[in-house]
């Protein structure tokens, strides 16, 4: 049995008895208390993640701004120092790689932020199409990554340094800042649960430093140190894609709704963007399409969703009983000719069929 990889984070679930679960390899904790205490506390005030596990490669040079919008389905070159950017690794079939965040720390030096399970793909994608004056470190053993979300969170992480945090917009970073202490961090307005907050790039062997000083300053706003449970049911209320599911090697960002980051018509051409093209004129077969069901019940990725008149015309991708709606939600993969807002479509759940209405997202 492979011994699954380790966050900096580890020794300090090891220490409070804190189980771990394997996840894409990693251990990880699922919760602390409940998913539903912790999806909560998100929600009205504060939780901590471990998000350590993520990818990290830095892209030098004086060409690394032409090299990444080759790469990326984005226009890199809108992205102004201090910015990030949403972005998406495509094969030349249109398929997804991975969906990534995209720090410029200046027009020589960027940051590419992956997903966990991605990141030796996206070192081999990124290398594989290596050109021009670049250079790729992979650096992913050495930052450590603590997210900070929901409505208390400009709270605690400013009672834990002197940065002026408040001023640090939405999709915006400040660099080499200090806290608890620690210098070298990179503090990140950004996140993936729908609230406000912020993502906190520590140097790995700092990490526990961080977390800790987080829960000193967050307990008297009731935050909780959270889970990938409460993590999954707060990207889905936010109807935010995870790789694997709403995107993967054969469905495309068009497909899956974030045709936003999706610039077929940059100067700069890009590996997909003739498929994604064709895919944006020629109208899409499938779409992801968020629903919530009108009887009672708990959709679940893989589950077949079928039309009114019993055609087969999809699956669901990401399910769950929404903490905060409490009823069930999800998103899935189905025929164009069904996607309409409004369409009733049914979810076999357990050999019944359930009425769902597609709505649209985010849930919340």
């Amino acid at each position: 049995m492979t011994e699954l990889r380790r966050t900096p984070l580890y020794e300090y679930y090891d220490s409070h008895n804190v189980k771990v679960v394997d996840f894409g390899g990693w251990a990880m904790p699922m919760q602390f208390s409940s998913i539903i205490k912790e999806h909560e506390a998100v929600r009205e005030r504060v939780g901590f993640f471990d998000c350590s596990h993520m990818g990290e490669i830095a892209v030098t040079g004086p060409d690394a701004e032409g090299y990444l919008n080759k790469i990326v389905t984005n226009n890199v070159t809108r992205i102004t120092d201090g910015g990030v950017q949403y972005n998406v690794m495509c094969q030349a079939d249109g398929g997804t790689i991975d969906d990534v965040m995209v720090y410029r720390m200046n027009r020589e030096q960027y940051l590419v932020v992956c997903n966990a399970s991605n990141t030796d793909k996206v070192w081999e994608w990124m290398n594989e199409h290596l050109e021009g004056a670049v250079n790729l470190e992979n650096q992913s053993d050495q930052w450590g990554l603590i997210a900070v979300q929901g409505p208390l969170a400009e709270a605690v992480v400013a009672a834990i340094t002197t940065e002026d945090v408040a001023s640090i917009e939405r999709h915006r970073f400040l660099e080499n800042a200090t806290v608890a202490a620690v210098s070298g961090v990179i503090i990140s307005r950004t996140g993936y649960t729908g609230e406000d907050g912020f993502e906190l790039y520590i140097p790995a062997i700092d990490t526990q430093i961080v977390w800790e000083a987080l829960l000193i300053a967050g307990e008297e706003k009731g935050a909780l140190p959270c889970g990938l449970g409460a993590r999954d049911t707060l990207r889905l209320e936010a109807g935010l894609p995870l790789y694997g599911q709403e995107l993967s090697a054969t469905i495309s960002p068009l497909m899956a709704g974030v045709g936003f980051a999706v610039k077929t018509k940059k100067a700069a051409s890009f590996i997909g963007q003739e498929a994604l093209r064709t895919q944006r004129e020629e109208d899409l077969s499938k779409k992801v399409v968020g629903f919530k069901l009108l009887e009672r019940g708990i959709p679940r990725h893989g589950y077949t969703v079928f039309s009114t008149e019993g055609e087969e015309i999809g699956e669901v991708t990401s399910g769950t009983q929404s903490p905060t709606l409490k009823q069930g939600i999800g998103m899935a993969l189905i025929d164009s000719a069904h996607s309409e807002i409004g369409n009733t479509i049914m979810i076999e759940v357990r050999n019944k069929q359930i009425p769902a209405e597609i709505i649209k997202k985010p849930f919340i």
